[in-house]
């Protein structure tokens, strides 16, 4: 019997010392891949708070946690299923789906851009007559969550491509511990970056010392400078992303052309620039591929919105 239970725990040992171990490499690829992510995650931060920016402050923190759940679900019920499916069983269909969530970025993008430049406005605006507020909140909720769902199935296909070469399982597994976590990451920054102002009121009104006093003086001057870089960073995000997303997606369908000029003028910067090369290589092939998210985004916004009205004014 001693020899029978020391040879039975003997056993529980190298068992745990095996699921240890495996729960140390999931660890590290789930690091490992969410690193790869962290482009697309500043990306998510810089977007969000741009759809909280003139609601009262009572309504900024429930906004931010309804998109959060929404990212969530997004992530973890619609994008995690389906890419270990796709990963799975019709991994060729991965990179064309990817490519029409990136179209829709550079749209997104493209808009908003053609509306600062003087274009109409489509859609309701925070500038137009809001009769009805709890249905405009609704719709801004839906609007960021449809953003952020694209956003994140570029996360979890970049952290898939990590991970590719793991079972099935430890796959899940890893996406699922990358999503959460980028989740709270995302949406804990930009529940801070919207609360600034509410921070600094507080520090100033509270019979702070002087040295919070004039922190809180700092971030409520900040606050709208930050929130309008945000907003601009958001824009330009979008087309990064969204043409990066499509650069790279033909190039891997066979069309090579645009992410071969990218990245020779990339190479071309990184080998002129010396100890700043790789800031500024990186830089030449974001705005590149923004440029090429601009103009395919404008596109699509023309297509969609001259051509019915054309066809409109052309039917009388």
């Amino acid at each position: 019997m001693p020899t029978g239970l020391v040879a039975l725990l003997d056993d529980i040992s190298v068992i745990a010392k095996a699921a240890a171990a495996s729960i140390d490499d999931v660890g590290v690829a789930a690091a490992k891949a969410g690193s790869k992510a962290a482009g697309v995650v500043i990306d998510d931060a810089a977007v969000t708070p741009s759809y909280v920016t003139e609601f009262t402050p009572d309504r900024e923190l429930p906004i931010i946690w309804q998109i959060a759940k929404g990212s969530l679900k997004n992530k973890l019920l619609i994008l995690l299923p389906a890419a270990l499916l796709l990963s799975e069983f019709l991994p060729q269909a991965m990179t064309p789906l990817l490519m029409l969530g990136g179209l829709f970025l550079c749209y997104e993008g493209a808009e908003k851009v053609l509306e600062k430049l003087g274009g109409a406005k489509h859609g309701e605006t925070l500038e137009d007559p809001i009769e009805d507020m709890a249905t405009f909140e609704k719709e801004r909720i839906s609007g960021a969550v449809r953003t952020d769902f694209i956003l994140s199935a570029e996360i979890m296909a970049i952290s898939l491509a990590e991970v590719a070469s793991e079972p099935l399982v430890s796959r899940g597994i890893i996406l699922a511990l990358v999503g959460i976590v980028i989740t709270v990451a995302v949406y804990g920054v930009v529940a801070l970056i919207v609360k600034m102002d509410d921070i600094g009121l507080h520090l100033v009104e509270n019979r702070s010392t002087a040295a919070e006093q004039k922190l809180g003086r700092g971030l409520l001057h900040a606050m709208p400078k930050l929130l309008t870089t945000l907003s601009v960073v958001g824009t330009l995000a979008m087309l990064w992303v969204g043409g990066h997303i499509m650069v790279d997606g033909a190039k891997k369908l066979g069309f090579k052309p645009p992410y071969e000029a990218i990245h020779a003028v990339e190479h071309a910067v990184h080998e002129a620039t010396g100890a700043l090369g790789g800031v500024l290589g990186w830089l030449t092939n974001s705005t590149l591929s923004g440029i090429v998210g601009l103009i395919l985004g404008t596109i699509v916004a023309l297509a969609l919105h001259k051509v019915p009205a054309m066809l409109g004014k052309s039917a009388h």
